[in-house]
């Protein structure tokens, strides 16, 4: 007899399952998470935050990290370098290639130039920005930073000491004795040009919200100096705001300047950035009060990236700029923060009247949306909202594949039991006479 043929559905369902284990090659690993669970480099990885080093580390396929603990930072931290030159320091101790301790003690001929990411960067003059990587045996392994001045004094080396951790073949985390430099990292870096953001803004599509700002001078001087240091701006276009002004007009002078500083988070962060690290951030207007959060939650569906407030969902439509440390994105609405509004109700179907309730007898209406309304009812609709959408984030925002856990499991169990339904099928079918 002839051995029946597999059903034409189980190669397909075989693959499904295969590509639902299998891991995402996407956010392989976050550098600050990392090194987070040891105190010990808290230093190195603030900085690597504030030069924004953490994010092009965590975008390469390929990275190993030099790292070094707070009592070395502090030595290269007393040489009062500025942010710009610091980064191009702390960029030699990032390498473009895999150098777990293993592959470090089998280098051949005992030596090789690896590639950091300030030569990458396409900041170091000639030669410079390579790591000299010398295996002495015995156990020791030293790094070097060359320099393109061969008159200059060579580079204090640097030692292995342990391996932090290694994800072969991602990324390698090892702590080295002292920091690396040379000549031409410790060269001043040309700070960027100052952004003019009204004048950006006015010439891409927000005009009115720069406007806004402008009218303002505290708030407007707050977004100025945040972008020295970092700053993404969420810019709200001129439809949105125009719709939104008679709300506008009603608000406090300090609750107008409040909903200005909502629209700017003080780091700066690219689009990528967006889309690679959702979830809760601070903003401008941010004051650590129990009541006064203002804060938003980012979130990507794998093409928009959306910002929820708990009353509005704006998306980022356009970039005005992108380029650090300043970054400014054009929104669909205006960001109202929970603080100053009521949060959107759906409308529920009355309820039937109570028996014996007496005719004509008018029903107490609900307090107004917006900042007339009575601040004890706002601060009830904060704590429930706020409540909310800390069970959104937990639980991934809702139903559906990502977010209801329960279909997901009911899914893969019946695809599960469907796959082995079929493999028994073929046995018995092939065991038959």
């Amino acid at each position: 007899m002839r051995r029946p043929s597999p059903p034409s559905f189980l190669l397909p369902l075989l693959l499904l399952l295969l590509s639902a284990t299998s891991p995402s090659p996407t956010s392989a690993f976050n550098i600050t998470k990392i090194l987070a669970v040891h105190p010990d480099f808290s230093t190195f990885n603030h900085y690597l935050t504030v030069t924004h080093l953490a994010s092009e580390i965590n975008l390469r396929q390929t990275i190993t990290v030099l790292a070094i603990d707070n009592a070395a930072m502090s030595s290269l931290l007393a040489k009062h370098l500025s942010l710009p030159t610091l980064k191009n320091v702390i960029s030699l101790h990032v390498l473009v290639d895999y150098y777990g301790a293993k592959k470090l003690h089998q280098i051949t001929h005992g030596s090789a130039l690896a590639s950091s990411l300030f030569q990458a960067s396409g900041s170091a003059p000639g030669t410079s920005g390579f790591v000299n990587i010398t295996d002495h045996r015995a156990g020791l392994v030293s790094f070097a930073a060359t320099s393109d001045d061969p008159s200059a004094p060579p580079s204090p080396a640097s030692s292995f000491v342990k391996s932090i951790k290694e994800i072969p073949y991602n990324i390698s985390i090892i702590q080295i004795s002292q920091p690396l430099s040379s000549p031409e990292a410790e060269a001043p870096a040309a700070a960027p040009a100052p952004v003019n953001l009204t004048d950006l803004m006015s010439h891409k599509g927000c005009a009115l919200f720069a406007g806004l700002l402008s009218a303002d001078h505290d708030t407007l001087n707050t977004f100025t100096q945040s972008a020295e240091g970092g700053l993404t701006v969420f810019c709200p276009n001129d439809p949105a705001v125009k719709a939104f002004i008679p709300k506008y007009k009603n608000l406090t002078a300090g609750a107008k300047a409040s909903l200005l500083l909502y629209h700017g988070y003080p780091v700066y962060s690219s689009l990528q950035e967006l889309k690679s690290n959702n979830g809760i951030v601070t903003t401008l207007a941010t004051d650590g009060g129990a009541s006064k959060n203002y804060n938003f939650t980012v979130q990507d569906d794998g093409e928009n990236v959306t910002l929820e407030t708990g009353v509005t969902t704006a998306t980022i439509t356009s970039t005005l700029i992108n380029q650090d440390p300043v970054a400014v994105y054009g929104v669909d609405k205006v960001l109202q923060p929970l603080e100053l509004f009521k949060p959107e109700e759906t409308e529920a179907p009355s309820p039937a009247p109570a028996k014996g309730k007496k005719k004509g007898k008018k029903e107490a209406e609900p307090p107004a949306d917006g900042p007339d309304a009575a601040p004890a009812d706002l601060a009830a609709d904060d704590n429930n909202a706020a409540t909310g959408r800390k069970s959104m984030i937990a639980g991934g925002g809702g139903g559906g594949i990502m977010g209801g856990g329960n279909r997901v499991e009911i899914t893969a169990s019946y695809l599960i039991e469907l796959f082995f339904s079929s493999i028994l099928w073929i046995v018995i079918g092939t065991s038959g006479p």
